[in-house]
């Protein structure tokens, strides 16, 4: 898939449908099946994470009740510290910031948007709305394409409602996230600066 099978996102800021932001990457074409019971549920219920970058933390938590495949990938995936060294790959101020992609460890910036865990989660669209702060997952046109990229939400987008899967919120941090976003970039979206992150998983409790 090329990079900018994100066309969604082009589409959207210049025709108010669906987002780039929310493209993403090939996974692998199979659906993942967690096997999430009872008992891994309420470990995810009091689970977090924080991102943390060289602008400061993002700290979020995470709706395993709407999105538990989501909710588990994406903790899977931290604590084997597949994120880790990764980058905000897009950043598109009034709408959002990208990351999770693997390539972006590497310095191959047009594969940058195309990397995955590889295979793919099914859609968990739910009714939580993609309001400020909002994290849901990346995908392709196929609607169980999500892998391993997010984004947050630093605008309300409601044209993204029930298209693509919140599976959490930033409890703080904001403010980095905001940094982020405005950072100086090229034609596509690409932060002129790397901004990496470590993403360690944390437990809460609600």
């Amino acid at each position: 898939m090329n990079f900018f099978k994100t066309v969604f996102l082009s589409m959207i800021i210049v025709a108010a449908v669906a987002s780039t932001g929310c493209s993403k990457e090939t996974g692998g074409g199979k659906v993942a099946d967690t096997g999430i019971d009872a008992a891994r549920l309420e470990v995810l219920k009091n689970t977090g994470a924080v991102i943390e970058t060289q602008y400061g933390n993002i700290e979020l938590e995470f709706f395993p009740d709407a999105a538990p495949l989501h909710v588990d990938n994406f903790i899977k995936l931290a604590s084997e510290g597949f994120y880790d060294h990764t980058i905000f790959h897009r950043v598109i101020p009034g709408f959002m910031i990208q990351g999770g992609d693997p390539n972006t460890k590497g310095q191959e910036r047009h594969t940058y948007g195309q990397g995955g865990p590889g295979y793919n989660i099914k859609a968990e669209f739910n009714d939580i709305n993609h309001d400020r702060g909002i994290l849901s997952m990346a995908r392709s046109q196929d609607p169980d394409s999500a892998g391993s990229q997010f984004f947050i939400v630093v605008k309300a987008a409601s044209h993204l409602n029930r298209q693509y899967t919140v599976f959490g919120r930033v409890t703080k941090g904001l403010d980095v996230v905001d940094k982020i976003v405005n950072l100086p970039r090229d034609s596509r979206d690409l932060p002129d600066e790397r901004v990496e992150m470590t993403v360690r998983v944390i437990t809460i409790k609600k």
